[in-house]
Formats: structure tokens, sequence, C-alpha cells
């Protein structure tokens, strides 16, 4: 698996330290690695391979001055006026102040965002409450150095325990394999699996004279409930959009892989750490796999198998 990706970083946190316990010249360094005498001399002083902060340490405007700054802070916290309303008024008296520099002036004090007031928005509704058998599915598109590959996820609407797959191809047949692996893959039964309308998942509206499609078919085999999502409302199938959006994050938006099996170990072993070792705010502190055992106890009925046959360790 490839270095975390950075702009214009020329030494990885292997070759800092290398750096830092080599009795060698700084020149000899230089020359051996192909880099400049002073980042060698740089990272000979520091302790650490970390990136330092290059920021400024007292974050200030190049356009505005203290008098004017405090002048704009004034005012936002007496009018709690918008921000184009507060750019309108203070432009007539301030007449270098531009909506990007009154933005910033805001937000290094603490007040970009007006306080909300009670009433202003609709109180957001709770999901309903639903057991450990409702999986959202979906598929994303990823690359390596290789090419692209599709990334079919799958996540249990309650336990957030999460399945995912790598395939040189979205056609029908993988989205039946993939939904076959996916029940074998889970110990309780799957009741509804929800997916978008693509034709990877189910027919077309015009195709009302064809054939069952494999995926609805793999449905009704194993008694599961097949619910689509509104057309063009990808939102009503958050849960696996912002579980793509996290894998994501996690490898191709953050590692360059050279091979598609360098991105398929590191899925694996992402997913393994969600599944059995990240601990989920959501699930008030335990893992999905505890969740899932959890249920096992209460519900047995639900379960075609032990859980803790997918343990990654001893039970104790």
């Amino acid at each position: 698996m490839g270095q975390i990706l950075h702009g214009s970083a020329g030494t990885t946190a292997a070759l800092r330290r290398t750096i830092q316990h080599s009795q060698e010249s700084i020149a000899r360094l230089a020359e051996r690695y192909d880099l400049n005498a002073k980042t060698v001399a740089k990272w000979r002083k520091r302790t650490t391979v970390g990136d330092a902060p290059m920021g400024p340490r007292q974050p200030c405007s190049t356009v505005l001055t203290a008098e004017q700054e405090a002048t704009i802070v004034a005012f936002r916290q007496r009018t709690l006026l918008a921000l184009d309303d507060c750019l309108y008024t203070l432009q007539a008296s301030i007449t270098n102040l531009t909506r990007s520099s009154l933005h910033r002036c805001l937000q290094r004090h603490g007040i970009s965002r007006l306080p909300e007031i009670e009433g202003d928005k609709p109180k957001q509704k709770k999901f309903a409450n639903y057991a450990i058998d409702y999986f959202h599915a979906d598929i994303a598109e990823v690359h390596t150095e290789q090419g692209r590959l599709y990334l079919f996820v799958a996540i249990d609407r309650t336990s957030k325990f999460a399945y995912a797959e790598l395939h040189p191809d979205q056609t029908r047949d993988t989205a039946y394999q993939f939904l076959r692996r996916l029940i074998a893959a889970v110990p309780y039964r799957i009741h509804t699996v929800l997916t978008d309308n693509g034709i990877r998942f189910t027919n077309r509206l015009k195709d009302k004279w064809a054939f069952k499609h494999l995926f609805d078919r793999a449905c009704t085999e194993h008694g599961i409930e097949h619910r689509l999502t509104k057309a063009i409302h990808p939102w009503t199938n958050g849960q696996i959009e912002r579980m793509n959006r996290t894998i994501k994050d996690a490898t191709v938006k953050r590692y360059h892989y050279e091979t598609h099996e360098q991105l398929q170990e590191h899925l694996a072993q992402f997913l393994a750490a969600c599944n059995f070792a990240k601990r989920l705010k959501t699930l008030w502190g335990p893992s999905p796999y505890e969740h899932i055992s959890k249920c096992w106890q209460k519900e047995p009925e639900r379960f075609r198998l032990n859980p803790h046959y997918l343990s990654m360790r001893l039970n104790t």
C-alpha cells in the first residue's frame, strides 16, 4: 500500500526517521536520497517525523485593522444580521471591506454562524426502530493504478455491520452474486434490502414484460423484501451513501494503490476494524459485532448461526 498522499512532501515518515538515526554526513544523505541538503538538515534537527504547522500562530487580517475588526465584531453581536446584510451596512464606514474578508473576520472570532432560535427549523424526525435485518446496498466507483473497480457495499441499518466487495464490472449477475454472499456472511436472516433503481438491481419501468430480475429472484428465494428508493432522491438511501464516503476517505482518497490486490487487502482490514473493533456512538458504545451478539442473546430465533463463530479473536 502506498504512502499517505501529500501535495509537497518530498520525504516519508520512514525516510525522516532514517535521516534522524543515520551517522552519515548531511551531504552524503542528500546525495543518497536525492534531497536538498537543507531538507536533510531540517529533519536531522527535529525529534519527530510529523509535519509541523506552517500557518501563523495568531491569525490576523491583512486587510482590516484591529479597530475595524472590533467594529465588525461589535456590530455583528448587537444586530445578529446575516453576512450580506452586515456587509452592505458596514461598507459605508469600512470601504475596503469585502465579503470574504468579512467572513474570515467573523470566523476568527467564532461568530460566523448565527445562534439558532427555537422554532426556526423543523425538528428532525428520528429513524423508525428496526430489527437487525434491514440492509442498505449500493455501488461506488474506485480507482487504482491498474484501472477502475466497482465497490459493492451493504450496511445494516441498525447494527451498522458493513459488507463490501470489489468487482471489475457492475452487471446484474455481479449484483446477484454479491447478494448471495452477503446472505451467507451475515449470521442472521435478512428481512429487507433497500437499493436504488439501477439496472443492476431491478428492471427498468419500460421492461415490464422482461423476466424477473436476478436480484429479485435471490430476494424471493431467501424471503427478502426488496425495496427501491424514490427516483432522483439519493438521500433516501443516505446510510449507504455515507458508508461509501467513509470507505473512500479511508482508502482511495488517502492512499495510492499500485494494484487491485493492495486495495482489496486494505479494504478487508478496514471492514474488519469497523465491524469488530470500532465503537459506535449511535449504538451507545459497542461495536457492530458486539451489538449483534447482544441481539443473539435476546432473540436467537432471528439467527441462522451463533455470531460468535465470526469473532476475530477468542471469546473470553
